[in-house]
């Protein structure tokens, strides 16, 4: 099999990956409810690259948007996309972008502590689309949206980092998986 359609196929994988773990969801009071999307966006991110990862994301909205129930408590659909939590939804595209990315970039001994870094970074960046964008929707102030979409989730993100980290290296060794990072020089 050559390294295009291992690639494609390493896509539709962490896709169908992430689908059937995002929803899975716990609600919150709020609007937001606690998933496991984030989990499986940034497994992606750290295990197929910036690239090839936001391509897995993004194709999991795609089936979002058009009905496929993926979306938190097996929801679908635009107006779930362009909803209150759209803004979370479409941060899962630089979550599993930089969560790759510096793994892409570090030295093989220095991939742990990059992919914290990157999925931390990710994580900065999807909660200020979301918060944001929540914001927008809502007309909520700023203290109140970050009480209601950050604070709640930050030990269960922090968790979700710590599992991928142990999880990702132990995945890495997959000879299929390994031999596709490297092909795509990363």
């Amino acid at each position: 099999m050559n390294t295009k359609t291992k690639k494609m196929a390493f896509i539709a994988l962490m896709t169908a990956v992430i689908s059937v773990l995002a929803p899975v969801s716990m609600p919150l009071a709020g609007e937001v409810p606690i998933s496991l999307a984030t989990f499986a966006i940034m497994l992606a991110g750290v295990l197929l690259g910036s690239k090839n990862g936001a391509a897995a994301a993004s194709l999991y909205l795609i089936l979002g948007a058009i009905g496929v129930p993926v979306f938190a408590g097996y929801t679908s659909g635009a107006g779930i996309l362009f909803g209150v939590t759209g803004g979370y939804l479409f941060g899962y595209i630089p979550l599993a972008f930089f969560s790759g990315f510096f793994c892409e970039r570090a030295k093989e001994s220095s991939r742990i502590p990059a992919a914290v870094g990157g999925m931390l970074l990710g994580t900065f960046v999807l909660y200020f689309l979301g918060t944001v964008w929540f914001i927008n929707v809502t007309q909520m102030d700023l203290n109140g949206a970050v009480l209601a979409c950050v604070i709640p989730f930050l030990p269960g993100d922090l968790i979700k980092i710590a599992a991928v980290t142990v999880l990702a290296p132990q995945m890495d060794r997959v000879p299929a998986l390994h031999n596709l990072r490297i092909a795509e020089g990363h």
